[in-house]
Order: structure tokens, then sequence, then C-alpha cells
């Protein structure tokens, strides 16, 4: 015998009628992913994690059935339990922020950040800044000075989002260990 066959039900023969398949519903997907997050990045990043969804339940999907709903209301779900989990998470707000809105903090302790950061100089943060790779000065550069989302940072930079996100991560882990050495709080 030489080479394999692939026999129909085979992962080749599945991942090929799923993008048959789909490859028509793309663009009305991408539109409805946009109206639920008002973004073109947050909507490209919602329609790929439901095609991923949809292609790992594509084997239960029943052919002849409406295959446009079926993908419509995967991406509903998603979005829906991404926006539920958005709206567990604290509301983060920096204390310049918070004084701008008028908020009087004159009586009030200052809080740890700000007692930290008030300490530290600017050629502390430089240089801790200074000493990371290069490609993590560049996500943290944009991700949190510049305030692009991670998708936005990926398609900046021509990297994966997976890549943008690890970087950030030990980026900012980095900065701590470095600041937390620093003479500025000795």
């Amino acid at each position: 015998m030489t080479g394999s066959v692939e026999h129909p039900g085979d992962d080749g023969d599945l991942a090929g009628r799923f993008a048959i398949e789909v490859r028509p519903l793309l663009a009305p997907l991408l539109r409805q992913s946009r109206r639920l997050t008002k973004s073109h990045a947050d909507a490209e990043d919602l329609l790929q994690d439901a095609l991923l969804h949809a292609y790992k339940g594509f084997h239960t999907f029943t052919e002849g059935t409406n295959l446009s709903a079926w993908l419509f209301r995967i991406l509903h779900n998603r979005w829906a339990s991404a926006y539920r989990r958005s709206l567990s998470r604290p509301t983060e707000l920096m204390d310049e922020l918070m004084t701008g809105w008028g908020a009087d903090r004159s009586g009030a302790a200052a809080s740890a950040e700000s007692e930290a950061l008030g300490k530290l100089t600017d050629g502390v943060l430089k240089e801790a800044f200074g000493s990371l790779p290069q490609g993590v000065q560049e996500v943290l550069y944009y991700a949190d000075v510049y305030g692009y989302t991670y998708a936005e940072t990926a398609a900046i930079m021509n990297i994966p989002h997976g890549t943008v996100m690890s970087r950030a991560a030990r980026g900012r882990e980095k900065l701590r260990e470095l600041m937390k050495s620093s003479d500025a709080f000795a």
C-alpha cells in the first residue's frame, strides 16, 4: 500500500467541507460581529473565536440543516459569553482620572499605587523599561501607553494576538520585579 486514502468523515474532508460551506457566510458573519462589538478589531477577534468554536463542533452539525443559523447562533453566544465575562471584571480607573472628574481626595489617603508611583523617578522607570527586550517594550508601549487593545497591538506589530498577550504579561511582571528591587522603595 502506498499513501493514505481519505475517507468521508476524515479530518481533512471535514476541514475542507467546513471551509467550502462557511466561505459564503464570512461577510455577513463579520457584519454581525461588528454590530455586536462596535469595533473592527474586536469584531475580527469575535469572528475568529466563533469560527474556531464552530469548527470544533462541526462534526456534530447535521448536514442539510441551516448552517447560517447555526453559525450566527454560535457567534451570538460567543459574544454574549465574552460580554458577561467583561461585566464581572472590576472597572479600573487611574487616580489622575478620578481627580479630573472632581473627586475630592484632599482629605483621603493616597492609594498605594499613587504613593509607589510618587516615589519613582523618571530615571528609574526609564531604566527598568529600557532593560526589557525590544518586542516586550513595543507591546507595552502600544497597549499601556497608547491604550490599544491586544488585537490592535497585534495588527500594528504584525504578530499573533497570543504573542501580544504573553509579552504584555511577562513585561509587566518583569517591570514589577525591577521596580521592587529598585532603590526607590527602600
